[in-house]
């Protein structure tokens, strides 16, 4: 690891600064206000006790380079040799020291798009000072708000152990093929959750991934709180844009830029911050895309942002999404669901004999149901798989004695489609579910009906219906939440997927009708923090019932039931 102590001018971090601001790296705004920290500090930050070791940053570029293997699919085995903008980061938290020679940075945030090989080099930081930075008992944490998403950054440390020769002799993982602990010399590193109920970490590193997805602060105040107990201790937090501007992210966020641009001090506060520069429209510009993709032609390619900026542009559903995920915008959870053009794409005009379209060779149907009572439109989707592409039909029963209010509130002239056929209204001021009954029951006397997937939303009262008339067919419930239920087989971020898929790739075909036309339209999906969507009949222009119930339909026909037994996959 020994290596010639670069001078000021030329070490690692100090030339990306430097290429940074002179333009010659493109970047974001708050990564050249960053650069121009760094070299603002190699002037003035001695006065406030501070210097600039580029010796102690060569000796941590040394460790990923000579002792760190990278892992997974081409990069298996490689040696972990940091890019220019890694080495920035990594040299600034170790080349910065005080007086006493211990680290400046005690807390490091980075905000970077998916994908850019964020993991992984908190993972590598973490490694180095368990083994590496001379702290006797090193406690290194991988902390997240659940424990499934600490794995994630824990799984990269044990893979470059695994990867390294050194690191496998002498560090010791506990857990077979599980591991759940990294030991080196009465240290250890191991994963944390603010769900596992830990007291008294003494951590000498902690490093907090996915910031975004984190509901409350209480894991970060619960390793800053161990923090007294030693001499020269890191936070270190990588994270994605997010969209709640009132969560611990964005004042994390928001502290970073004001630390950067110097409108706020902290000299023990290290931010790298990846965003757009007004008026970048990175959906339309891909030179834009290295601002807040620095890895771009390593760890993630080209291609892959082409890919979803196009779905982004077919599916607006998905645009804030990747606004947020991959241009670090922090954009409204809430967006339209699809373009009028994709939607048109996959439609088609209703055919006279309906049910032999839908069933040529007699393929078994999937129904779904999406209920309502008084206000919005009952809806049955009719699908089958035919040569590997969904055929579906939607139809819609609605109270007949309100139709006309309702057209007027809604602005959709819901007599005119009931008089085209595309409508079907029910006596009484509330809905009969007996008409929908009745015509389940006459689809499954025609054809094999798989399944009928439904809303638990007054599905007791269609249950009753079907009772009634002698159907009996297996109902699967299909939870249009966020929230997946435990061994539930379809949720709807699931369902949006599939259906979203199978429109990109034009493997779906719809039979015209205006409701379901108007429903997409109208569609927004919401996004939760793990980029779960599901639609908002709340924030929805129209009534999206036929959409819904369309979308439950695909999903049921696409997302596999059981889990596929791969072991004969394996060689």
């Amino acid at each position: 690891m020994a290596a010639r102590p670069p001078t000021v001018f030329d070490d690692p971090a100090t030339a990306y600064a430097q290429t940074v601001l002179a333009g010659t790296i493109v970047a974001g705004p708050h990564v050249r206000a960053a650069c121009r920290r760094h070299m603002q500090d190699l002037d003035g930050a001695a006065s406030r006790g501070y210097s600039w070791r580029p010796d102690l940053a060569e000796r941590a570029y040394a460790f990923f380079r000579e002792i760190l293997r990278l892992n997974g699919g081409q990069f298996e085995g490689l040696p972990f040799e940091l890019e220019g903008w890694q080495k920035f980061i990594v040299g600034s938290l170790f080349g910065w020291v005080d007086v006493q020679g211990y680290r400046r940075f005690q807390v490091g945030y980075m905000e970077a798009g998916k994908g850019n090989g964020k993991s992984p080099m908190a993972a590598g930081i973490g490694l180095y000072m368990l083994v590496a930075d001379r702290e006797a008992r090193a406690e290194v944490y991988a902390a997240a708000s659940k424990r499934d998403q600490a794995m994630v950054l824990f799984r990269d440390a044990v893979a470059m152990v695994d990867q390294s020769p050194l690191l496998t002799e002498r560090v010791h993982r506990a857990g077979g093929n599980n591991p759940w602990n990294l030991a080196f010399n009465g240290g250890f590193f191991r994963p944390i959750a603010s769900d596992d109920n830990q007291s008294g970490p003494r951590p000498h590193c902690a490093l907090v991934d996915e910031l975004h997805e984190h509901r409350d602060g209480l894991v970060l105040e619960m390793l800053r709180a161990g923090f007294k107990f030693r001499r020269s201790p890191l936070i270190f937090i990588t994270t994605n844009s997010g969209f709640d501007r009132h969560s611990i992210c964005w004042a994390y966020h928001d502290k970073a830029v004001n630390v950067a641009e110097g409108r706020l001090i902290d000299d023990q506060f290290f931010s790298y911050v990846c965003a757009l520069d007004p008026g970048d429209e990175p959906l339309k510009d891909p030179t834009c895309w290295i601002k807040t993709n620095p890895n771009l032609g390593r760890s993630i390619q080209p291609a892959y942002i082409r890919g979803q900026v196009s779905e982004a542009q077919m599916m607006p559903g998905k645009e804030s999404s990747v606004r947020r995920l991959q241009f670090c915008e922090w954009v409204d959870a809430a967006s339209p669901w699809i373009s009028g053009d994709a939607w048109r794409g996959i439609e088609v005009e209703k055919p006279a004999d309906l049910l032999a379209w839908l069933s040529p060779k007699r393929e078994p149907l999937t129904l779904a149901v999406d209920l309502s009572v008084t206000t919005d439109l009952s809806a049955l989707a009719i699908a089958s798989e035919v040569g590997g592409v969904i055929r579906a039909s939607v139809e819609f029963w609605t109270p007949l004695d309100t139709l006309r209010a309702r057209a007027e509130r809604d602005a959709v002239d819901y007599p005119l489609w009931v008089a085209q056929g595309h409508l079907n209204a029910v006596p009484g001021s509330s809905l009969d579910y007996g008409p929908l009954a009745s015509r389940i029951k006459a689809l499954a006397g025609e054809r094999q009906v798989a399944r009928v997937v439904y809303d638990r939303y007054k599905m007791t009262y269609l249950r009753v219906a079907l009772d009634e008339r002698g159907v009996s067919l297996e109902l699967v419930e299909h939870p249009q939440t966020f929230v997946k239920p435990k061994n539930a087989w379809l949720w709807m971020p699931e369902s949006i997927n599939q259906i979203e898929a199978a429109i990109l790739h034009q493997t779906i075909q719809v039979a015209h009708n205006p409701a379901p036309t108007f429903a997409a339209a109208s569609a927004v999906a919401n996004t939760d923090e793990q980029g779960n969507r599901s639609f908002s009949k709340r924030k929805s222009s129209g009534r999206i019932d036929g959409l819904v119930a369309l979308t439950m339909a695909a999903g049921a026909l696409r997302t596999p039931r059981e889990v596929i037994d791969v072991s004969a996959w394996i060689v």
